[in-house]
């Protein structure tokens, strides 16, 4: 008869203490030949137990190439100092625009523009009923001149000034008449004390007149004030420019801060664009050269000099530069703004040693 010899596994070896490594392989008891150890996981079994080895000791592994020694993507490479710029998504943009806002409530009671008008800086393009503040001023002008007539005023000042010359020249005779015998002590000392208050009176009146002259100050700012008031019903033009849209409508009652119209400034413009930072490289700074190219609604394009007017600091994602050249407007022959805000424009920055 015929016995298999029963399958040995590492679970057995290490329950009973032998577990790899733990025993100097002299002193391991050996297993028959052709005994058959079964792999437990994690561990790679060849051979004899005594030639067990961890699954780490076996065959190694390739070894993958940190992510550093990968190949380097490619990168800009920085044009020549003497290469000629151009500028990226060109667009010709709006300098100020503003919403022109009431300064006082009330009722507007005219409105002297239309939507597409063209305005000059300080021309009043609406008007807030003022009827209340003008009524104010004339009350403040009045206070005012009470108060100039107030401080001009010394009557006071004199009268205290010629009763106190006549008290004390009674308290000098009452002295003397004291002295020969003629009337009691305190009639004497009754006209000094007159005297005395005679004097304190002059200081009273002095006071009091300067006490007018401040409240006439005080009353001048207050007339200032009322006629800064009765302007705040005017509302003038910010800036020479184009109504881009009117807000508010005649009869509608404003407060402030609320918007009447928008006024867009046309006199000058800018021209906006990118400018690979990396490329052009120091090559780009304000104040640099440039010619401006601006593509208008007729056929024929409009060259303009100019120079930067400013360069960001800032680099977006793509590794450009925002930069703009401000530019003076013009009208043309039927009176309309040459360039207007939205049109597509180029900057460029010709080749050193290039010719405007």
């Amino acid at each position: 008869m015929r016995f298999t010899q029963p399958a040995i596994t590492l679970g057995w070896l290490v329950a009973f203490g032998f577990a790899p490594g733990s025993v100097p392989a002299q002193e391991r008891p050996l297993p028959q030949q052709g005994l058959k150890i079964q792999q437990a996981p994690g561990t790679a079994i060849q051979g004899p137990a005594s030639q067990v080895q961890p699954a780490s000791q076996s065959q190694p592994a390739s070894q993958a190439q940190p992510a550093s020694q990968a190949q380097p993507a490619s990168q800009a490479q920085p044009a020549s100092p003497g290469d000629e710029i151009r500028a990226e998504n060109g667009m010709m943009q709006y300098i100020n625009k503003v919403d022109v806002a009431a300064k006082a409530e009330g009722t507007l009671v005219e409105l002297r523009f239309e939507e597409g008008d063209t305005v000059n800086q300080g021309d009043v393009l609406a008007v807030i009923d003022d009827t209340a503040a003008a009524l104010a001023l004339e009350l403040k002008q009045a206070e005012e001149q009470e108060a100039v007539l107030n401080a001009a005023n010394d009557v006071n000042l004199k009268d205290a000034v010629n009763a106190e010359e006549l008290a004390s020249a009674e308290a000098e005779a009452y002295k003397e008449l004291r002295r020969e015998g003629a009337i009691p002590y305190w009639e004497m000392e009754k006209k000094r004390l007159e005297a005395e208050r005679a004097k304190l009176r002059i200081e009273l009146a002095d006071m009091q007149k300067k006490i007018a002259e401040v409240q006439m100050i005080a009353k001048r700012s207050e007339r200032k004030i009322a006629e800064f008031e009765l302007t705040r019903r005017k509302l003038p033009a910010p800036a020479t420019g184009f109504i881009e849209a009117r807000i508010a409508q005649l009869g509608e009652w404003v407060q402030p801060g609320a918007p009447i119209a928008t006024l867009i400034q046309m006199d000058r413009l800018r021209v906006e664009g990118d400018i690979d930072a990396l490329r052009f490289k120091n090559q780009v700074l304000q104040g640099t050269p440039v010619q401006v190219t601006i593509h208008s609604e007729t056929a024929n394009e409009i060259k303009i000099d100019g120079k930067l007017g400013y360069v960001s600091m800032e680099i977006d994602l793509n590794n450009r530069h925002r930069v703009w050249v401000e530019i003076e407007n013009y009208k043309n022959d039927q009176g309309e703004w040459a360039i207007k805000p939205g049109m597509r424009a180029e900057i460029v920055i010709p080749a050193r040693g290039g010719v405007l």
